[in-house]
């Protein structure tokens, strides 16, 4: 493949990437900060979220109307979004619009007005979200069950804060943090398209001109060190519920690891699509769950392996017992060569399929630089996961897989469904 990614640094902070994707007459450009939910002190749980989405309220330059107005005009998608580890703002542009799009970028990220009375109706936005997930069971147990497997860590706090921190965000909070944490030196730019890299440097260097940047520093009192997950069973019991939902989890490589790659392999065999062990075993087998899988999160120093199953009541220590049985298989014997061949052609052709998307290769391109300071080539990628061996495949399970660690939730009408430690053997 030829690779057409080209990085700056500028003087003052901000790194600039692009990919340029011949025959494409649009670009995907973004901004990335470097600070999630996870660079959150408690007192502060929800900020990053609640500023991504106040910007959109209005700037120093522009209305909350001029925001709305001038993103139609482009006839893109602007997007914005926040996780653990970073929050983004991402437009989808014709290319001859990259000037207007990347000057509206920045001036959402670096020039937001935060007046009192637009974070007060934020607040209750966002208090509504809230509730939307409240009554979505697998986000609530997906919640419930990450505050108990990352106790008192920033990891285990919800992304969109909580009731008590939200309404707490007022114009002072809001500007301080925002001034602290959204520093040039936490961002990055980054376009795929057609994309000229100069063009872009240009672009960033005057839309960033004679902004005001902070030391980029950590809030005092930042998550205690590195996570350490425990292994909570947690039952809640929601009677009003029809379904059963049932999680187990266990540590996973993180995203910097050697493991990472078979990994996700051996994620992809066990429950990652209609061909793996839980779906055929779960639903197709048995027909206990509509909705069955698995998969694993990772972070820049942990990683979570998570198996999920929506269930009736009834069938939940069914789906229990079958879903251990899977990750004790693999554990106790290798998978075979035909499941390995067919995860490792799903990966590759995910890979392949992605690089049809300017949005995909911009956020990667993001991602990369945030996360692993270095551009990491698809055929880089391609060759690990080829490379992959049943053996390799086994020693990630025997040495994540563990009885000590694994991890149970379940949310629903429970029907005085219980679990002890004794029943996760693997």
């Amino acid at each position: 493949m030829i690779d057409e990614v080209k990085s700056t640094k500028l003087p003052n902070g901000i790194a600039v990437l692009t990919e340029h994707m011949p025959g494409l007459r649009s670009v995907t450009a973004g901004i990335w900060v470097r600070r999630g939910s996870r660079h959150e002190t408690p007192e502060l749980n929800g900020i990053c979220h609640f500023i991504e989405h106040s910007v959109f309220k209005g700037t120093r330059h522009r209305s909350a109307r001029d925001i709305a107005v001038e993103t139609d005009r482009l006839g893109g998608n602007l997007d914005a979004y926040t996780t653990h580890e970073m929050t983004g703002f991402t437009v989808k542009v014709a290319d001859h619009a990259l000037p207007q799009a990347i000057d509206l970028l920045a001036d959402l990220v670096a020039h937001p007005r935060f007046e009192q009375e637009d974070l007060e109706r934020e607040q209750k936005v966002i208090l509504e979200e809230m509730k939307m997930v409240e009554d979505t069971p697998d986000e609530l147990l997906g919640e419930l069950f990450n505050a108990a497997y990352f106790p008192n860590h920033s990891l285990g706090r919800p992304i969109e804060g909580t009731r008590e921190t939200v309404p707490t965000f007022d114009h002072k909070t809001t500007v301080g943090f925002h001034a602290r944490e959204f520093s040039y030196s936490n961002l990055v730019v980054a376009a795929a398209g057609n994309v000229d890299h100069g063009r872009l440097v240009e672009l960033v260097a005057i839309a960033f001109d004679g902004c005001e940047s902070g030391a980029g520093s950590r809030p005092h009192g930042l998550d205690s060190g590195k996570p350490r997950p425990a292994a909570p069973i947690l039952i809640e019991q929601k009677s009003e519920l029809e379904q059963a939902h049932l999680v187990l989890a266990t540590p996973w490589p993180h995203a910097l690891s050697n493991d990472r790659y078979t990994a996700s392999l051996l994620g992809s065999i066990i429950g990652g699509g209609t061909s793996s062990r839980l779906w055929q075993k779960v639903r197709e087998e048995h027909g206990l769950a509509y909705s069955v899988g698995a998969a694993g999160s990772a972070f820049s120093d942990v990683g979570v392996f998570s198996v999920y199953a929506g269930t009736s009541p009834e069938y939940l220590d069914q789906v229990l017992e079958l879903s251990l049985s899977e990750l004790r298989e693999v554990v106790r014997n290798s998978v075979s060569e035909e499941e390995l061949r067919i995860a490792k052609d799903q990966a590759i052709s995910s890979i392949l399929l992605g690089l049809e998307s300017s949005s995909a290769r911009a956020g990667t391109l993001a991602r990369q630089e945030i996360i692993h300071g270095r551009r990491i080539s698809p055929d880089e990628v391609i060759e690990k996961i080829r490379a992959t061996t049943v053996d390799e495949i086994q020693e990630v399970a025997r040495t994540y897989f563990k009885s000590e660690t694994i991890a149970l939730g379940a949310l629903g009408n429970l029907n005085g469904f219980n679990v002890d430690r004794s029943r996760l053997e693997i």
